[in-house]
């Protein structure tokens, strides 16, 4: 099996390296109210959120308050106190477990968070490319003006893994910067840029691909392992997907060879209550037929599509209930084995960066990169963000 190019991936977490076994009941015991995080009200990771707190009060009487939240630092600071049991997050929770981007500031660090589930729909994750360019893979970008957004490290950060895909960087295309996301659909229909970074099914893709100007998607060949790996050197949370939704045409009928990462990401931090983390999993599939069908993306939750063996470790009372339905193997006991080591060594590494770091900011920044890197690499992992 190639690397980064399967489907259900089911991982393990070492009991051993928690220092306790779990210890609780098959049934499911959920407290009678929980608080989660989440994306804004008109979001689909709002509505899942509230799709999925219906079901547990119907079924188990436990009232899920869904706190919306603007931003990643905004959804993930309660988690982070421990104001919410969970934030149904974003990208961002990977950023925040690894310590970098906007959680490479001396209020985060690394982050000891534990995925419960997660959850991958129909849509991709993809350039948006102006419709009237020959551009049929990411290789065929080289010399595009390329948006940029400033202040939004995930989509850039999408946007240089498809260039990587590609073969290319940022230095062998024309970078157009933007304020924000909107405005650089603006700009490709406006004439001004040829692509940005975003989801198959949004509003902006639907907007370009109803312009003269029309929308198409760069294939990504699921057999292109160089691809995949220079990809994953870049952002290792992307996957390959067979995109069945989105703008330009693309439906079930038409698919697109291309790429994902879930959303939502439910999240919660390392010392969640076994109980809660083993009954959360087992009733969201145990009863993914009440809310699979009660808000757009829904479907994602499904045991068929989890992708366990993934970047983020997992809960040790979910990898519990994944046991019990036997979908775990060595094989993923081993990644997730290298999850946890990973994690501690930035855990570690902040610690020891913190009792001496530089008070200037942009210092600071260097400075805890720099640590994260030569422990990264001194304990035989890829540092990924330099």
């Amino acid at each position: 099996m190639r690397p980064f190019a399967h489907r259900l991936l089911v991982a393990a977490l070492p009991l051993s390296l928690l220092g306790a076994a779990v210890s609780h009941a098959s049934e499911i015991e959920l407290p009678g109210t929980m608080a989660w995080t989440a994306y804004g009200t008109n979001s689909s990771g709002y509505a899942q959120a509230v799709a999925i707190g219906n079901m547990l009060q119907n079924k188990y009487d436990s009232s899920v308050r869904i706190l919306p939240g603007d931003n990643d630092v905004s959804r993930m600071t309660p988690l982070k106190q421990g104001r919410v049991d969970l934030c149904a997050c974003g990208i961002a929770s990977y950023y925040g477990a690894e310590g970098v981007m906007m959680f490479a500031d001396r209020d985060w660090g690394p982050q000891p968070l534990r995925v419960i589930t997660t959850s991958t729909a129909s849509f991709g994750l993809s350039l948006a490319v102006a419709g009237d360019l020959d551009v049929e893979t990411p290789a065929d970008l080289a010399g595009k003006r390329i948006a940029y957004i400033r202040g939004d490290d995930a989509l850039n950060k999408g946007t240089e893994a498809y260039l990587a895909f590609g073969g290319l960087t940022w230095d062998d295309v024309e970078r157009v910067d933007y304020p924000g996301y909107g405005r650089s659909f603006d700009g490709i229909i406006a004439g001004d840029v040829d692509a940005s970074f975003t989801t198959t099914v949004t509003p902006p893709a639907q907007q370009l691909a109803s312009s003269p100007r029309g929308i198409s998607w760069p294939v990504l060949d699921p057999n292109d392992d160089e691809g995949w790996e220079r990809m994953a050197a870049v952002a290792p949370y992307f996957r390959p997907h067979e995109v069945t939704s989105g703008a330009g045409g693309i439906s079930a009928e038409n698919p697109v060879p291309s790429a994902s990462y879930p959303y939502p990401i439910v999240v919660a931090n390392q010392d969640l209550d076994d109980n809660v983390a083993y009954g959360l999993i087992k009733a969201m599939q145990e009863n993914f037929d009440d809310y699979k069908d009660n808000a757009p993306g829904a479907l994602g939750y499904a045991l068929e599509q989890q992708d366990l063996q993934w970047v983020v470790p997992f809960h040790d009372a979910v990898v519990e209930y994944y046991k019990e339905i036997d979908v775990w193997t060595d094989e993923m006991q081993a990644h997730q084995d290298k999850l946890v080591e990973r994690q501690n060594v930035l855990l570690t590494a902040w610690e020891s960066f913190m009792q001496d770091a530089p008070s200037e900011d942009e210092a600071f920044t260097t400075g805890w990169m720099e640590a994260r890197a030569t422990a990264l690499s001194d304990a035989g992992f890829e540092p990924i963000f330099e």
